[in-house]
């Protein structure tokens, strides 16, 4: 069965011109030209992916994302922003959508984002690997699931991703781009601003206090480096 991609926008152009290139590309499309009627076809369809506008009638992008994942829907998410609101980009990734896209947009690079997200959610499978362990922090890769001090810690699928990358290269500095290979599956075009965002988001998770990070340490002009704290020791790396 062809994975099924929820297209979101109350622009009839912007529908037919999205569902037309994602179609055309083997996938079947569903519709909806505002927030809480995407909403009812997601509890009702349960699509594979959703491409969502956030400028929308009725309940919008932030709302409907929000909602979703208050609800533990984990649905991949691909939002639509304007191409000059830088803050629509940082508030809808902390949200929990898995990757943006400003407009006007390429319909081939929309198609290949889609193929990407779907990729990375086909290969979180179940995994055999045992818990890794850094200080209080105890990651466990095949339950998706991370504890600190005893406390579940709730982290969106691309954040786990993003976090269990990170941790089993401790030590070694990662550039942005590297990043984006390797936790989102394609090449960002220059953009690697959704590192970062998903890197602020995760420090708020885990750190004590975020912005002096004791495990995500930033590397000026390259990137990001994942380390033990002081004094504790990490297990199961290899």
């Amino acid at each position: 069965m062809s994975p099924r991609i929820l297209v979101v926008d109350d622009e009839e152009s912007i529908v037919k011109l999205v569902s037309y290139n994602l179609q055309k590309d083997g996938f079947d499309t569903l519709a909806a030209a505002d927030g809480r009627e995407a909403w009812e076809i997601i509890r009702r369809e349960k699509p594979d992916l959703i491409v969502l506008d956030i400028m929308l009638p009725e309940m919008d992008g932030f709302a409907l994302c929000r909602l979703l994942r208050q609800e533990k829907i984990l649905t991949p998410i691909l939002m639509l922003t304007a191409k000059d609101e830088e803050i629509d980009k940082v508030l809808g990734l902390e949200l929990g959508a898995d990757d943006y896209l400003t407009k006007p947009f390429s319909p081939r690079e929309l198609v290949a984002r889609v193929k990407a997200i779907l990729r990375r959610t086909d290969e979180r499978m179940p995994s055999q690997d045992g818990p890794l362990t850094f200080g209080d922090m105890v990651i466990y890769p095949g339950k998706y699931e991370v504890q600190r001090g005893g406390k579940d810690v709730e982290l969106t699928p691309r954040e786990f991703e993003l976090l269990l990358f990170l941790c089993r290269n401790a030590g070694l500095v990662l550039s942005r781009a590297h990043i984006l290979e390797k936790v989102w599956d394609y090449d960002y075009y220059g953009d690697t601003r959704v590192v970062d965002v998903h890197i602020r988001h995760l420090r708020e998770k885990i750190e004590i206090d975020p912005g002096s990070p004791v495990y995500i340490k930033t590397v000026r002009g390259v990137g990001y480096k994942f380390q033990q704290p002081d004094g504790l020791t990490g297990s199961q790396l290899d």
